[in-house]
């Protein structure tokens, strides 16, 4: 089938996209490639189209289709979506994207180069033509022109001859591959296309359960973005498929995505409400409560499915604050000891049968947690950990927010809100980085967790690289008692770099203490009250808690930023390797793909700056491929994943 003609059938409803395909991702790399494909006469790959009753399925956008039959394109959707985008001049009638990727394409006559539009560039040089405008006008009066231009009128035919090459691509032929038959139901679809669609993202059963919502209710999805958006402004970033599994415990009690086959789409909006309401309940009161007020510090993301429904059976509010630190309690066991961390669906699915009875459902949870774990008490050597990925690391934070420890230049309580640029609390390391480097300590020594704690960004500047012993005594002296509201072991000979090792195993017997002490206060329910805080506040403000970003930090993100940017998906930040048996974790990957960048089809892929080779090992052996720096990563993504992409949309 000609290009041109796939056109006309999307104009005349005779062809759509049904409504489980995702949005347009390509970017204006991948455009340009198509087009100078086709200008070359180069394959493009071909097209699987599903042949189906109009009636039988639900499209994208508010198209109008034809009665009967109407065929919907399962791979090709990216390629179909930028002609029409660049041969009609608009979007198609199903599109959703970023439609600057496909608009403002020019083609050089002389260099052969498409390119997008440049003023400074294109404006001066009559040589640079609108492919949009050649491909509605025609070559005519672009001939026309360059007949009447003397400084192009010399290559008149060799400009004719590549501009017809352009208006012309209408006229190739694409490969048309139908699915049809009566037994070709939309899952048996699904399948099919997450088998041939090797250089796309793989649908999951999230995916296809949001997508039979979209279908009766178009704004579904933007309605959590929407909400998305507003957690993340307020420093909790959340993914949409963790969002749709709140929602669906909500509405049907279930962990499985397809228990929400049949719900109807007012249920759906009303349970998009309704989870929006009791998620924010959740983040204020741990925000308020623990003092983990973003989401680096959060960790077990996949309880809230249990806790918005647990909240919600009881009315929306937890009868009395000893309640609700009971619930905080359960939570804070499921992130250390990682409840969650796999078999997510069915340990969910267990929990949230074990809170149908409003009566001692909290405690049959922690009978589920004592089952697996045995005694929850905390022990020095869990603190024996390294890496802000450690499941220990948001304890520690929550311990230095609730404990009232005290800002060690200034006296403050870290736990009360302080402005200013420099008054963020950043990690810092008790025995500087340097010192223990150049005495010899190996990464995860140096990274334990028992030598972090917390700053505010102008202290910690302060202290920068100083030896313990020359700056504890100073700050003890300066504010009796504030070093010991972090547990610092106060022997001035554990100070001594020699004694790093028994300072670290001091303080873990000191944390593991603090620890205990109030998690069994917490579930007594004998923690005073604090003041109310909305953990959602405005992004644009200081907020206490931010966890300033190193290099390595900031570098993973904009990583993860520009891969999202390409239309892949989102990265994992600190993703937990876990034991699939015991649910022991293995390792922490510093920015991870567990199902690859074409999700189901490539291979596990993780970028691991700086990390000890056990830590590689650990992700080799999980069958993760990993880079070891950006640059390296990067040039996997665009010369293996996008240019296969390319290939097989």
């Amino acid at each position: 089938m000609k290009i041109g003609e796939v056109l006309q059938r999307i104009d005349a409803g005779a062809m759509a996209l049904p409504v489980f395909q995702r949005g347009y991702v390509w970017n204006r790399d991948q455009v340009r490639g198509l087009m100078d494909s086709l200008y070359r006469r180069h394959p493009v790959g071909s097209l699987l189209t599903w042949v189906t009753q109009t009636e039988s399925v639900e499209t994208r956008g508010n198209q109008t289709l034809n009665p009967g039959y109407v065929t919907l394109l399962l791979d090709g959707q990216q390629r179909i979506t930028s002609l029409y985008g660049i041969i009609r001049g608009h979007a198609p009638p199903f599109f959703e994207g970023k439609i600057e990727t496909f608009t403002g394409l020019y083609f050089n006559m002389w260099t052969e180069a498409f390119e997008f539009y440049a003023p400074l560039r294109m404006d001066q040089d009559p040589r640079w033509v609108s492919v949009t405008e050649v491909m509605k006008q025609g070559i005519g009066p672009f001939m026309t022109r360059i007949f009447k231009d003397e400084g192009l009128r010399s290559e008149f035919e060799i400009y004719n001859d590549r501009l017809t090459r352009i208006a012309t691509i209408r006229d190739v032929d694409l490969l048309v591959e139908d699915v049809t038959g009566e037994d070709k139901t939309v899952d048996i679809v699904v399948e099919i296309f997450n088998r041939v669609n090797s250089g796309g993202t793989k649908l999951s059963k999230g995916d296809l359960a949001l997508a039979k919502i979209c279908a009766s209710w178009p704004d579904a999805r933007r309605e959590m973005i929407a909400r998305l958006h507003r957690w993340r402004d307020a420093g909790f970033n959340f993914k949409l498929e963790w969002l749709l599994r709140c929602v669906n415990s909500l509405v049907t009690g279930e962990a499985l995505f397809p228990a929400l086959a049949n719900v109807s789409a007012e249920e759906f909006r009303d349970g998009l409400d309704l989870a929006e309401k009791r998620i924010d309940y959740l983040l204020n009161a741990i925000s308020s409560r623990l003092g983990l007020d973003h989401d680096r510090v959060l960790g077990s993301v996949y309880s809230f499915a249990l806790m918005v429904r647990y909240i919600d059976d009881r009315g929306g509010q937890l009868p009395d604050s000893a309640e609700r630190d009971r619930l905080l309690y359960w939570y804070i066991h499921t992130l250390l000891w990682g409840r969650y961390s796999a078999s997510t669906e069915s340990v969910l699915n267990q929990d949230l049968a074990a809170i149908e009875e409003v009566d001692g459902g909290l405690h049959q949870l922690m009978n589920g947690l004592r089952r697996n774990r045995g005694d929850l008490k905390i022990v020095p050597n869990d603190f024996a950990t390294w890496s802000r990925g450690s499941r220990f690391y948001p304890l520690l934070y929550m311990l230095t927010r609730v404990n009232h420890s005290r800002d060690w230049d200034t006296g403050f309580e870290l736990s009360n809100l302080m402005l200013g640029s420099l008054s963020s609390l950043q990690l810092h390391h008790i025995f500087p980085k340097s010192l223990l480097y150049k005495s010899g300590f190996d990464r995860a020594e140096v990274n334990a967790l028992a030598n972090f704690t917390f700053l505010t960004q102008e202290t910690n500047l302060k202290v920068s690289n100083r030896d313990p012993q020359e700056y504890i005594p100073e700050f003890a002296a300066k504010h009796p008692g504030v070093m010991e509201s972090h547990w610092i072991p106060m022997d001035p000979q554990l100070w001594k770099i020699e004694n790093y090792r028994e300072f670290l195993e001091a303080r873990r017997v000191l944390l593991a203490s603090a620890a205990n002490r109030f998690l069994d206060e917490l579930w007594r329910g004998e923690i005073p009250e604090t003041k109310p805080a909305s953990a959602l506040i405005d992004s644009a403000g200081a907020r206490l808690g931010t966890v300033h970003s190193e290099d390595e930090e900031k570098a993973l993100l904009e990583t993860n930023i520009w891969v999202i940017d390409q239309g892949l998906p989102e990265g994992e930040m600190l993703y937990e390797l876990v034991d699939s048996g015991s649910g022991e974790q293995l390792a922490v990957l510093d920015l991870a793909w567990p199902n690859g960048l074409q999700e189901g089809f490539s291979q596990p892929v993780a970028l691991l700056i700086d990390e000890d080779p056990e830590i590689e090992s650990v992700a080799s052996q999980a069958g993760f491929r990993f880079y070891t720096d950006v640059r390296s990563f990067k040039r996997y993504v665009l010369e293996q994943i996008l240019s296969a992409l390319s290939i097989a949309s």
